[in-house]
């Protein structure tokens, strides 16, 4: 068993021995290789943040081995990802979630009415810009298939918008990646504008203007980064609380104002509008439940230096909050709903760490200059994971913050491998950065 200090190389080791557990040959329905997120739960399925996360971690991986041939071979199953999805995308803009290889038609997943059930969340332009950027800025490859991801965006922006906000909202409580986050899980549908869903976009609207200016499309790019800044104004508005120091995900059950009349005083007869002395003027209320993807506003840059301030100083470093032994509780821990008990379906972001939640955080820091956290974070992280291959030889998929203990999924590898990236940037080493 490795001593403390060579827990770093000893991770490495083992995810250099075992990344390829990840690549998928051409199978059923998928018919460009991809990656997948390991383990036996996960076999021949193509997931959507997923592959993207896995494949920031993989380049990683392949900047170290700094192997030319093994780095053309990985390719392949890189932009795989990207083009079984975009093979997927109709006109109407629908994205599938999830692709297992065992389908027999795409027709066995597609909801029979789109606009009422979530799709692909919003990272199909992240992955091919970084893609293009890994390439030297060549985006040719995806010049064919770059109507499709506007189609996707199209169905986002028109289909899945509040209008009165700006912000974008899940149309159910499925699929959405955080699976049981509080702020959207049993809750009506269309209600929940989610910091995560909106910050991701923001980044994606960001991407998408990057893959325009490759592809010589300026007008196409001018509406992309005019819409990424209007995001921008929407979140900071909308999801900051001056109160708090924190994002927060957006209540958008409201009624409608009404202006219908109402009776009024039964002895004259008289009737009069419904609320009329004072109609709400609000249009969304901030629901002040402490997810960790309140820190994605730093992550996507949407956050002021002031604003990220506060957020380092009140919540990350919050030991009843957010601040664990072994990183970052993806729900705060003083939150009634705190619960580390093991779900496979929906799974479990309740409170335990994980290892994606962990990195993001990290990111964020270093993002915002706050180079000390970020280094006590990756050291957390490194622990976690360490700990968890001198015993079990293999890494899970969620955590006791506690105790570091597994909580469940033997073999789960995808963002886990993140990591390597953690550790790079402390060593002093070229590092591989999402885009």
């Amino acid at each position: 068993m490795p001593s403390d200090p060579s827990r770093a190389e000893f991770i490495r080791s083992h995810i250099h021995e075992n990344y390829r557990g990840m690549f998928r040959e051409p199978c059923g329905i998928l018919t460009h290789p991809f990656l997948v997120p390991g383990s036996a739960s996960y076999d021949n399925v193509l997931w959507d943040w997923d592959s993207y996360f896995a494949d920031v971690a993989l380049r990683q991986i392949l900047l170290e081995t700094e192997d030319p041939e093994l780095s053309e071979e990985a390719l392949k199953y890189e932009l795989g990802c990207v083009l079984n999805y975009l093979d997927f995308t109709s006109a109407d803009g629908w994205m599938p979630i999830v692709v297992p290889a065992s389908l027999s038609s795409l027709a066995e997943i597609r909801p029979e009415n789109v606009r009422e059930s979530n799709m692909h969340k919003p990272v199909i332009a992240q992955h091919a810009a970084f893609l293009s950027r890994c390439l030297g800025g060549d985006a040719e490859w995806l010049r064919s298939r770059f109507e499709k991801i506007q189609f996707f965006h199209n169905a986002y922006r028109n289909h899945f918008r509040h209008r009165a906000t700006g912000l974008y909202f899940w149309a159910d409580d499925t699929a959405i990646g955080v699976d049981n986050d509080p702020c959207t899980y049993y809750r009506p549908k269309k209600s929940s504008a989610s910091i995560y869903l909106n910050c991701l976009m923001y980044r994606e609207l960001l991407a998408g203007a990057y893959l325009a200016e490759r592809l010589n499309l300026p007008g196409i790019q001018a509406h992309y980064l005019s819409d990424a800044e209007e995001l921008r104004t929407s979140v900071r508005t909308h999801c900051f609380d001056n109160w708090t120091g924190f994002y927060y995900s957006c209540d958008l059950n409201l009624r409608p104002i009404d202006f219908r009349v109402s009776p009024g005083n039964p002895h004259d007869g008289n009737e009069t509008p419904l609320h009329c002395g004072q109609p709400r003027d609000w249009d969304c209320l901030l629901m002040r439940i402490g997810v960790w993807s309140g820190f994605l506003a730093m992550w996507s840059g949407i956050a002021s230096k002031q604003e990220a301030a506060r957020m380092v100083e009140c919540h990350y470093r919050d030991p009843e909050g957010f601040s664990a032994p072994f990183g970052i509780r993806t729900l705060a821990k003083y939150e009634p709903m705190y619960n580390l008990r093991a779900s496979g379906n929906p799974s479990s972001w309740l409170g335990p760490v994980w290892g994606i939640s962990n990195y993001l955080v990290w990111r964020g820091l270093l993002n915002y200059g706050y180079e000390t956290e970020a280094g006590e974070l990756a050291e957390k992280t490194i622990s976690l994971f360490g700990r968890d291959l001198e015993r079990f030889g293999a890494l899970h998929e969620y955590y006791d913050p506690e105790t570091g203990e597994p909580i469940l999924n033997r073999g789960f590898q995808n963002w886990n491998y993140l990591v390597l990236n953690m550790i790079a940037h402390h060593a002093g080493r070229m590092e591989t950065a999402e885009f």
